[in-house]
Order: C-alpha cells, then sequence, then structure tokens
C-alpha cells in the first residue's frame, strides 16, 4: 500500500476555485496533487502518470464526466473515481457508480466532506492491496504445501509405527501401511470412511472418538490405550488433538505401536518379582520378629552395646520387607493392576484419617502433624482408595523421617481452578481443565539440594548426607506415589530449600461431571 505521499489524486473540473479548493485541501493531508480543467487534459494525465484516485466533474464543456469516466475505466480499472456533480440528481449519480464510480460528492462541498470521502477511497485501496497480498501468499502458501504435502506423506507412509489422522467427526484422514498391518486391517482404507468401518476395538474407537472432539481423559496430554490383536500381538495406542491456531478442535492423531515384546519381558520381570519377594518375605519376616523377642529379653540384662547391634539388625531387616513389599507394589503398577477399584471418594475424610494414623510416629519425635482444610466442603474425587492411602501415607511417612524432633508437618487441601493446576503440572495448548484439589504437605525440615530434585522420582534414588545416611528407606517411596498419581491423572511437583524444608504438591482431578 502506497504512503499518502506516494499517492496521486487528479482533480478533473472546469471550474478554478474548486481544482485550486480541492488541491489546497489534499496537499494539506500529505497526497500528490494534479488538476486538469476538461477531460481530454484529465485523460492525457492519466495515461502519463500513475494515478489512484480522480476527482471527476460529471458536467464540463466537450467531453463531459460519463465519457471521461467510460475511458478511464477502459484505461485502468483499478483507478477509484469520484464523481463531482452539481446539477445533476441523485441518480445521475448512482448511473455513473453503476458505470464504475467508486463514490460521489455534491457541490458546493465543504472541506470537511472531501476529506470523509478521499479517506474512504484511500481505506478501499489499503483493502484492495491486502487483499492481493493475501492472495499472492495463498498461492504461494499452496504451491510450497503441495511439495511439502509429498514429502510429508511420504514420511508417513514409510514409519515403521502406524499412524491414523482424523478429522472432528472421527473420520479417517489418513492411515499410513504400517497401522493397517498392525490392526490387521486388509487393503486401502478411503480417506472421509468413519474409524467404525475399519476398527472392531471397542476401547479404541471410544479413545478416537473422544481425542479427536478434543475431550481430555483425565486432564492427561496424550491419552493411552493398550490391547491386544489376537492371542500373541499386544498393541499400544497414544492419541492427541490437534488444535487450530483459534484454539479449536479440528482432529486427532493416532500413533500405533507394537508392545507385544515389553509385554512378554514385564510378564516375566513380575513372574520373577513376585517369586523372589514371596521366597524372600518369609525368612525375614520370622528373623525380625525373632530379632524383636531377643531385643524384649535383652532389656533386663542392660547390655547396651548387643542391644544397639540388634536394634540396627532389626531395623535393616524392616527395611528388606519394606522393599520386597514396595517391589511388589512397582510391579503391581508397572502391570496396570492398580487403581482398578475407582470410585467416588470424599479426600477429606481419608486425609484425617491418615493424618490420625501417623500422628502416633510424628509424636514420638515430638513433630506437630496438623492437616488444614478449606472452610467448603470439599467435592469428589474420583479414585482408588487404597492408591490415596499409598500415595499420602508415603508422603506424610517421608516428611516424618526427613524433619528433625520437634519440627513440623502440614497437609494443606485446597481447591484449584482447572488452569492454574494444568500450568503448574501440565500445560495442554488450547484447552481448559476441570477445576483440581491440590494437596501441599509441607515440612519444615532438612529439604533437598536442587541438584537432587530432578532424580527423587527414580527408583532407588536417595539423597545421602550428614543429616540424611542414619535414616532408614528404600527409594521407592516417591517412584510409587508418582506410578499411583499417574494412573489416577493426576500430577505431583517439589519445591524445596536446604535445611528449610521441603513442599510437595499432588493435583487429583475432580469426579467428571
Amino acid at each position: 500500500m502506497k504512503s499518502e505521499s506516494e499517492m496521486t489524486i487528479l482533480v478533473i473540473d472546469d471550474e478554478q476555485n474548486i481544482r485550486e479548493g480541492s488541491q489546497r485541501i489534499l496537499s494539506r493531508m500529505g497526497y500528490r496533487v494534479l488538476t486538469a480543467a476538461n477531460g481530454q487534459q484529465g485523460l492525457a494525465l492519466v495515461q502519463a502518470q500513475p494515478v489512484s484516485i480522480v476527482l471527476l466533474d460529471l458536467k464540463m464543456p466537450g467531453m463531459d464526466g460519463m465519457e471521461v469516466l467510460t475511458h478511464i475505466r477502459l484505461f485502468d480499472p483499478e483507478i477509484l473515481v469520484i464523481v463531482i456533480t452539481g446539477y445533476a440528481t441523485i441518480e445521475t449519480a448512482i448511473e455513473a457508480m453503476k458505470k464504475g464510480a467508486y463514490d460521489f460528492i455534491p457541490k458546493p462541498f465543504e472541506p470537511d466532506q472531501l476529506r470523509i470521502v478521499i479517506n474512504r477511497a484511500r481505506e478501499r485501496l489499503r483493502l484492495i492491496d491486502e487483499t492481493r497480498r493475501l492472495e499472492r501468499e495463498r498461492e504461494r502458501n499452496l504451491a510450497d504445501l503441495g511439495t511439502e504435502k509429498s514429502r510429508i506423506r511420504t514420511i508417513v507412509e514409510t514409519l515403521p509405527n502406524g499412524v491414523l489422522v482424523t478429522n472432528v467427526e472421527g473420520r479417517i484422514a489418513l492411515m499410513n501401511p504400517a497401522f493397517r498391518w498392525l490392526m490387521e486391517i486388509e487393503g486401502e482404507v478411503p480417506a472421509g470412511a468413519p474409524v467404525e468401518s475399519c476398527i472392531a476395538e471397542a476401547g479404541l474407537l471410544q479413545l478416537i472418538r473422544e481425542v479427536s472432539k478434543g475431550k481430555e481423559r483425565n486432564g492427561a496430554v496424550d491419552a493411552k490405550y493398550e490391547f491386544a490383536v489376537g492371542e500373541q500381538k499386544f498393541l499400544q495406542a497414544i492419541a492427541k488433538p490437534v488444535w487450530s491456531e483459534s484454539g479449536e478442535c479440528v482432529g486427532a492423531v493416532v500413533n500405533l505401536t507394537d508392545i507385544t515384546t515389553m509385554k512378554l519381558l514385564d510378564r516375566l520381570k513380575n513372574e520373577f518379582v513376585a517369586k523372589v519377594s514371596h521366597e524372600l518375605r518369609s525368612p525375614l519376616s520370622t528373623i525380625h520378629e525373632q530379632l524383636a523377642l531377643v531385643l524384649r529379653d535383652m532389656a533386663e540384662k542392660e547390655s547396651s552395646r548387643d542391644q544397639y547391634l540388634l536394634s540396627r539388625a532389626k531395623e535393616k531387616t524392616q527395611g528388606l520387607i519394606s522393599l520386597i513389599g514396595d517391589l511388589l507394589d512397582l510391579s503391581h503398577i508397572e502391570a496396570g493392576n492398580v487403581c482398578k477399584d475407582r470410585k467416588p471418594i470424599h479426600l477429606a475424610e481419608l486425609l484425617k484419617n491418615i493424618v490420625d494414623f501417623l500422628g502416633t510416629k510424628a509424636k514420638a519425635k515430638r513433630q506437630r502433624l496438623d492437616l488444614e482444610l478449606p472452610p467448603e466442603p470439599l467435592p469428589l474425587i474420583e479414585a482408588d482408595p487404597m492408591a490415596i492411602e499409598s500415595i499420602f501415607g508415603n508422603l506424610i511417612t517421608n516428611a516424618i523421617h526427613y524433619t528433625p524432633e520437634e519440627g513440623a508437618i502440614n497437609v494443606r487441601v485446597t481447591l484449584e481452578p482447572g488452569d492454574e493446576a494444568t500450568t503448574a503440572a501440565v500445560t495442554t495448548a488450547g484447552v481448559k481443565s476441570n477445576p483440581w484439589i491440590r494437596v501441599d504437605v509441607i515440612d519444615n525440615g532438612f529439604g533437598i539440594e536442587e541438584r537432587h530434585l530432578e532424580n527423587i522420582f527414580k527408583r532407588f534414588y536417595r539423597v545421602k548426607n550428614e543429616k540424611t545416611r542414619f535414616i532408614t528407606g528404600t527409594g521407592l517411596g516417591l517412584p510409587i506415589v508418582k506410578g499411583l498419581l499417574d494412573e489416577l491423572g493426576g500430577r505431583i511437583t517439589v519445591q524445596s530449600v536446604p535445611d528449610h524444608g521441603s513442599t510437595f504438591t499432588v493435583w487429583l482431578p475432580l469426579c467428571q461431571e
């Protein structure tokens, strides 16, 4: 779009005062202005140099305005012609506009009237230029898209994983050969066919329909579904919605992976862990009980050294028993055998029971353990009560262990809006989630150095220093917490300052209405 100083306006009128007055007004607005006293002079100027807007008097001697308008339209139809009429009727102006005039202005006119008409014409020219620019860009993008589309299709067709793309209605936009092979679909599947025409697995169909419409599953970024094809093939589908720039869901992409080998390895590993754990737990429990009996008998003999050694042996035995229990819990989580018994539960009542139960352990260290609930009743959450007890039992027990005597542990419960919870826990572009319940387990204990924070949810990882090396633990409590929260669609984060304490924050999704 030309600037005002680059835009030329031609005034064609047989009245000198109209030409000079228009030139003064338009020049002050920053335009380059040419004038002509009759139609022949005006047409010569139009043909000699670029003109954007023409102010044209309809009543002139010799060649009248209508004839000049016709010649201008034949020479350059993009020039905007504004007719000036003093004696003609509105019908004459309308006739001129039918022949291609852009607008009209009656004589005599005020400066403001002229400014308004010229600014309107300038805006029209700006819109025309913008339309052309967008059209050129669209054509260029279409050419680029044609090349890029060919490349992308070639890449997708050769991927080893199955790829399915659907629109918002759940109809197939693209399906690569690997997807057809994994799902044992024979022949080509035409674009636009409903997914039901070639997929029979009910759970997978439901996943595709929900994600294609932009629905979330427990606040998860990616929705997953595992299923079997036949007796020996296990597949995992990961679906993700596709969002437009305006935040509207336009469909979904489903990635299909063969996890048969992983399943067989997991089965062998779980069987091994279960067998070894069973064989070790019974003798260790027996040893633990016998050590407890010996320690009771030795209490009367006052042998402090022997008592210390046996107490440490008893602690280590209890640690091994806890390790076996944690290993079994982890194997159950990995096998997907947890969080099956989901039902609406009152989190406040469950937390009260956990805090009351662990209060004895806190009192033994002269610690203060408090539960802080919001004044309004909490809505229900849908979860496995045993999983919730394990999550907060682990977190509060850790807080007690890693807080010195006479310390304080506070369990604070709040109701958070969906956007804040998703920002802190997991971000999903273009999606607004339901509200979450937030639970903070806060202590003023030893704290964790920043370099350890990214590793504390890894198996067997323990932070050991002069203050914590005598604390017995398996290094599996936090991995169990995270695994259970992943199954429930929840999230956990941690903030900690050495020697000032730690805050573990858990988000739990509410029941879907």
